[in-house]
């Protein structure tokens, strides 16, 4: 395999979590006993661009399929996070009833709806339609296509080119990130501006966050391969901004590559933080695997524990990278029982590979469980804030990630 940015040869691998199904592939009760497709899930590392990225075996459209059940709105936090930056960038950029914002992987409408309200034109582009259709019913319109090069040159054709196109959460999940950053440069018109968030490899390596590594992310970024990508679209970095959001992000925000504008010295900032770290060494990489085998080991000794010692065991949050970890670990319903979760689409059916089943939260109130194990940990504080009362009654705390921590 070569570097899906600069084609050099892979030959090092950061991360081998062995196969697993995708991590959003939900099973209904009738597919349980059906044949499941896994994958192998591995991560190299490119020693010319540093992209860190997965190995090449599943299909965009496999992993995001029109029955796609991760809604962005389902999350509390998530959605405040939306609004704050929907207020800033209309301010920052004087966005009124004549400009047009444009997401790339709209979901739910989750932040396009606060261009809405606003009266901003917008557009949403968004290839799942279970996602879609929630979008369309807050009167946002929607293509209900992947975005990429040609995307961009048809709305351009027809007269539509973006002020502000948003990318959250989506620069990771494209297969060809070369094409997708053309598209960005051909739809952006001159003076707009590009903002794209994506959890930063930094932190994932800082804080052991392997959890977050599935099929859908098919590259974990830094500011410097970012900036390098970027270069040769004929787009730049003008600004980044380093985010909590999923253990650690960077908002980067791009322009022409003629553009006037200067750039911050936020990213010279990063620039060097990275190079101190050692992400432009290979010798940062090679350790990481040793660290994640040590987070699944200790909980599934604190998971067998828990057992022997007849205490009840419960989580939260049927999210990828729960899934990405229990698979990894081997769990099964045998040492946890059910997950839960509030969103609707995922109540009633069961984890992809490990089949634990997905209920809806009141089951906590109801079996009152021991011990919750919260596998969403970038979110712990607004689910530990909401299950507030079960720690009243007993009730311990659980993250896996970056170390065991009861509480």
């Amino acid at each position: 395999m070569n570097c899906r940015h600069c084609n050099t040869p892979l030959q090092h691998t950061f991360l081998d979590l062995g196969f697993a199904p995708p991590s959003n592939a939900y099973l209904k009760a009738a597919d349980l006993s059906k044949p499941e497709k896994y994958y192998p899930l591995q991560i190299k590392v490119c020693t010319e661009c540093w992209l860190v990225q997965t190995e090449d075996y599943a299909q965009a459209d496999e992993l995001f399929s029109q029955d796609y059940a991760y809604f962005s709105s389902t999350s509390k936090s998530w959605l405040e996070h939306a609004e704050r930056y929907a207020e800033a960038m209309i301010g920052k950029f004087d966005l009124d009833s004549e400009s047009l914002v444009v997401e790339i992987a709209s979901n739910d409408g989750y932040l396009l709806r606060n261009f809405v309200a606003k009266d901003i034109p917008c557009l949403g582009i968004e290839p799942t339609a279970s996602t879609a259709v929630v979008a369309e019913q807050q009167g946002i319109p929607v293509l209900r296509e992947f975005f990429g090069q040609a995307l961009a040159q048809k709305l351009v054709a027809d007269g539509q080119q973006a002020d502000l196109i948003a990318g959250n959460n989506v620069y990771a999940h494209v297969p060809d990130i070369n094409d997708f950053t053309r598209g960005l440069k051909t739809l952006l018109k001159s003076g707009g501006t590009i903002t794209l968030e994506f959890p930063h490899v930094m932190r994932l390596i800082e804080f052991t966050q392997f959890d977050t590594v599935y099929h859908e992310h098919f590259s974990y970024l830094s500011l410097y391969t970012v900036q390098r990508i970027f270069k040769a679209a004929g787009l730049r970095v003008a600004d980044v901004e380093e985010l909590s959001t999923h253990g650690g992000s960077l908002r980067v925000f791009g322009c022409h590559d003629d553009d006037p504008r200067p750039a911050s010295s936020a990213v010279t900032d990063i620039l060097n933080e990275e190079e101190k770290c050692g992400l432009q060494d290979i010798v940062i990489y090679r350790d990481f695997q040793d660290r994640a085998d040590s987070v699944k080991n200790d909980l599934l000794t604190f998971l067998l524990r828990a057992k022997n010692d007849g205490k009840t065991v419960a989580a939260y949050g049927a999210a990828a990278k729960g899934n990405t970890l229990l698979n990894y670990a081997g769990i099964k319903p045998d040492l946890l029982p059910f997950v839960c979760d509030a969103a609707p689409a995922k109540q009633g059916k069961y984890m992809p590979g490990s089949h634990i089943s997905i209920m809806p939260p009141r089951q906590l109130d109801e079996k009152n469980p021991d011990y919750l194990i919260i596998l969403p940990w970038n979110i712990y504080p607004e689910i530990r804030h909401q299950y507030s009362h079960l720690a009243d009654l007993g009730t311990k705390f659980v993250t896996a990630v970056p170390e065991l921590t009861i509480r």
